[in-house]
């Protein structure tokens, strides 16, 4: 286990138990930092990601917390802080995909979708900077479709994600005098349980991107670590994009 990087950092991941989540747990735990991350359904995976990384020597911490519920992100928030001392990094990574026809598209998922995608990273982010101090890092997981939607029936997933867009540029002014930086990752299509990189609609989209392929869940846990870290300092309220060429 490196101890260099993130070496006496603390981070809390939301939504960490699987994907790109869980990559980008491990990656920040491979640099030297204590990580708690919160998870929902998937128990099993969340105890064994805690459970491996913990028996390699790293600190992790495994918070069920459903990031539609304002009051469980405080409280996780208010759990990584009492677990570990302090709280450096967030990386607002929970959301949800809900696809359908316009005409036959639910308010309760229209307003899940927005209470997931957008309002946790709101409360997320008001939480955890009562606790930052100068140096401080967030990092929101958006999506290539804030820019590009190229099939129909994800009308409000595309507008949770360009949703992000623009709170983040606000939080910036709010954060920035205070030396902390907050940005959104825009990922492509990316291999997870989620959406993998076989199927029918895989096939659909790999020849939109300029490099024909999937992303690794790997790839954009580098891009949020580097974000992370110190020498990002002077990127702060950026929409930056990793998605092989998608919205080329």
């Amino acid at each position: 286990m490196s101890s260099t990087g993130f070496h006496g950092k603390v981070a809390l991941v939301q939504g960490g138990s699987r994907g790109i989540g869980a990559a980008i747990v491990k990656r920040l735990v491979e640099g030297g930092a204590a990580v708690a991350f919160t998870y929902v359904s998937s128990v099993n995976k969340a105890q064994a990601l805690q459970d491996s990384l913990n028996a390699s020597g790293g600190k992790v911490l495994a918070i069920h917390a459903d990031s539609a519920d304002a009051q469980a992100i405080c409280d996780a928030v208010d759990s990584t802080v009492k677990a570990f001392g302090r709280l450096d990094i967030l990386v607002n990574n929970a959301g949800v995909l809900a696809v359908g026809p316009l005409e036959d598209f639910s308010l309760e998922d229209f307003d899940r979708t927005l209470a997931i995608n957008v309002r946790s990273v709101f409360v997320a982010t008001q939480a955890a900077a009562k606790y930052m101090t100068e140096g401080g890092r967030i990092i929101n997981i958006g999506s290539t479709n804030a820019e590009r939607m190229p099939f129909a029936g994800g009308g409000p997933y595309a507008m949770s994600k360009s949703a992000l867009v623009g709170l983040t540029k606000g939080l910036a002014r709010d954060l920035g005098p205070r030396g902390i930086t907050i940005n959104t990752v825009q990922p492509g299509p990316v291999d997870t349980d989620m959406n993998p990189a076989t199927g029918d609609f895989a096939e659909s989209l790999i020849p939109l991107m300029a490099i024909g392929r999937y992303g690794k869940a790997d790839e954009i846990a580098s891009f949020v670590a580097y974000l992370a870290g110190p020498e990002s300092g002077y990127i702060t309220g950026a929409s930056l994009t990793a998605d092989g060429g998608f919205s080329a």
